[in-house]
């Protein structure tokens, strides 16, 4: 009889599946944030009231982004509000993984995230925003209206320095089969294709999770949508 095998040899880990990026202008790529914050953000009533308005808007975009956005929407309006809160509040609130604050999947609750915190902050105001906003700045529905309100490059790099926290949050919710994978996905499609080096630090918080040692975050107060400097005309 053949001995069992002891952990001395791992099948090796598969990494995430990538995306290839759909071709995009940048009013098309900005139009793509501005919708995916939107609906990234609770469902309240007055989220279920712009969908009539959106719509339009999805269905101007290319198709591989179009789609998904469509079907995110209908099955919206299928749960109804009432469903759709609690799957919400279930998903983004209770999972790890799941977080749509991107500087936790880098650091966790740890003493690094202060430092991660203000260098959002710096980065809006470099492009000439201030942040004025009852979430933390690297709130993912924050950073994508910034994406889509700025000229400046900036925003396109905060995005681009954080695609690990995007990918190891769509591959939790695709392996969820949570309809805001969906949502999570266009964001994918609009950004800069993902190297292999980048694979390899996704493969490693998708299997890890985000560090979890706990500190306080005081210092920064209530950081809070954040609004434009005077003069910017935005």
């Amino acid at each position: 009889m053949i001995p069992k095998l002891l952990n001395r040899a791992t099948p090796r880990r598969r990494l995430p599946g990538t995306l290839d990026p759909v071709p995009l202008k940048n009013p098309q790529r900005r139009a793509v944030h501005m919708l995916a914050s939107l609906l990234l953000d609770y469902p309240d009533e007055e989220w279920f009231a712009q969908l009539e308005v959106l719509e339009p808007h999805i269905a101007a975009l290319p198709a591989p982004i179009a789609g998904p956005l469509t079907e995110f929407v209908a099955a919206s309006r299928a749960a109804g509000s009432a469903q759709w809160q609690r799957s919400y509040v279930d998903t983004f609130d209770q999972k790890r993984k799941c977080s749509l604050y991107l500087s936790y999947f880098a650091t966790g609750d740890t003493r690094k995230r202060g430092t991660a915190l203000v260098t959002f902050l710096e980065a809006y105001r470099a492009a000439g925003f201030e942040f004025d906003a009852q979430d933390l700045p690297d709130y993912l529905p924050a950073v994508l209206e910034f994406s889509a309100r700025s000229d400046d490059e900036i925003a396109g790099a905060l995005l681009a320095a954080h695609v690990e926290g995007i990918e190891v949050l769509r591959a939790a919710l695709e392996g969820m089969r949570s309809p805001w994978a969906n949502v999570v996905r266009t964001i994918t499609l609009s950004l800069p294709p993902v190297d292999r080096a980048t694979q390899e630090r996704i493969l490693s918080l998708v299997s890890e999770g985000p560090p979890t040692e706990t500190v306080g975050l005081s210092f920064l107060g209530n950081l809070p949508p954040f609004s434009p400097r005077e003069g910017t005309g935005v």
